[in-house]
């Protein structure tokens, strides 16, 4: 069954980055992946569910491959976040198509995918800032001035990459991490917020 399941995530993503989600059927789906229609059905209620479970599946397969690599990075706050952020690009590198499907389908796939693309987004900069905050504690480095910063250098990194994925500039996705870097830099040197 898992076997199954995988191979409709990888046919599932090919046909979303290719034709779009709205073009996408199951019935192609289940032929991209060289599996019955009935089998599909066996997996998913419909495309939507399809694209759900596709979604969720991607953010936990991200989400810990940064958490791996900032763990197994060198001490500092600089150190950890290039090594999560390096891990993540190239995982996009590596899975152009499901990362299309994830960062430019999901746009326009319905309410339900847009607000767990929604809640991905804000998870994330919320880890962002919780985790910046922590190490700044333990270490006094910087850290974000609130929430909507991280969500702030999220969105940003989130539009270059799926620019990138859209229109090939610049060429490999894994370029962008020094601007990535330069955004997350920059506003992590701002001051505190004044509390006068």
């Amino acid at each position: 069954m898992a076997v199954q399941r995988q191979r409709l995530f990888e046919a599932a993503a090919t046909l979303f980055s290719r034709v779009g989600y709205a073009e996408a059927s199951a019935e192609a789906i289940s032929r991209q992946a060289g599996m019955s229609k009935a089998t599909f059905y066996e997996h998913f209620k419909n495309k939507e569910e399809c694209f759900v479970a596709l979604f969720e599946y991607a953010a936990t397969t991200f989400g810990e491959a940064i958490r791996q690599a900032s763990s197994e990075s060198g001490p500092g706050f600089e150190a950890r976040h290039a090594a999560g952020l390096r891990a993540i690009l190239e995982m996009i590198d590596a899975n152009p198509m499901l990362a299309q499907a994830m960062l430019v389908e999901s746009v326009g796939a319905g309410p339900r995918v847009a607000e767990l693309r929604d809640k991905a987004l804000s998870l994330i900069a919320e880890g962002m800032y919780e985790w910046t905050a922590a190490s700044a504690e333990r270490e006094g480095g910087p850290a974000f001035r609130s929430p909507d910063d991280a969500f702030a250098i999220v969105g940003a990194a989130f539009e270059l990459i799926s620019r990138q994925l859209r229109t090939g500039h610049p060429a490999r996705v894994t370029d962008l991490q020094p601007l990535v870097e330069r955004l997350i830099l920059g506003l992590l040197s701002q001051p505190p917020a004044s509390t006068a």
